[in-house]
């Protein structure tokens, strides 16, 4: 979250001044009892600051900048399919990323890509071992944090920029474990 609030402070965020101290004081909070990495105790806090202080349209600015799973190991992959397939069509690169990664994907008409995704780690292995019973209160920052490692992904692996546009997470009020639904717009 060091990173996050890092970004915060960027006069292009559009995020108050008057708002920073509250975040400051999250992290410091934090520090303070001595957690090396932060963790997800300090990871929740300021999500749910970032519910109460910021508008829909600034976290998914943040997490455009800094979503989950940015930057892993997977990246090498994601360079060799974008160098791979770069001279072919965005529909055929994001049907073959779809089939080569087992991403559900599509192409709509209005220049975005809508992605259902449940992954195999973080929230979806925690209600697979039951230790997540309930919506947690900050799913949707988690989600919308999420959004911005799927962003990061297929900007990287189709060579496109994206732009989070929306976060469904209606289906788990249904089933803990059904999939959330992300649609990016396309902007180049």
């Amino acid at each position: 979250m060091k990173t996050m609030l890092n970004t915060m402070k960027k006069k292009k965020s559009g995020i108050s001044n008057d708002v920073i101290p509250v975040f400051e004081g999250i992290i410091q909070k934090y520090e303070a009892l001595g957690a090396p990495s932060l963790g997800p105790e300090c990871d929740a806090e300021f999500e749910k600051a970032m519910d109460e202080y910021l508008t829909k349209e600034q976290r998914f600015w943040l997490y455009e900048q800094n979503g989950a799973c940015k930057g892993t190991s997977a990246d090498k992959e994601r360079k060799a399919f974008a160098l791979e397939h770069a001279d072919k069509p965005l529909a055929e690169r994001l049907r073959i990323f779809t089939e080569t990664f087992g991403r559900e994907a599509v192409l709509n008409d209005d220049d975005t890509i809508t992605v259902t995704f449940a992954c195999t780690h973080g929230y979806y292995k925690q209600v697979k071992e039951k230790k997540i019973t309930a919506l947690p209160p900050t799913i949707e920052s988690y989600f919308e944090r999420c959004a911005g490692g799927r962003l990061y992904e297929y900007e990287k692996a189709l060579g496109i920029k994206l732009k989070i546009k929306s976060v469904d997470i209606s289906s788990l009020s249904k089933n803990l474990a059904n999939p959330v639904v992300f649609t990016f717009e396309i902007l180049e």
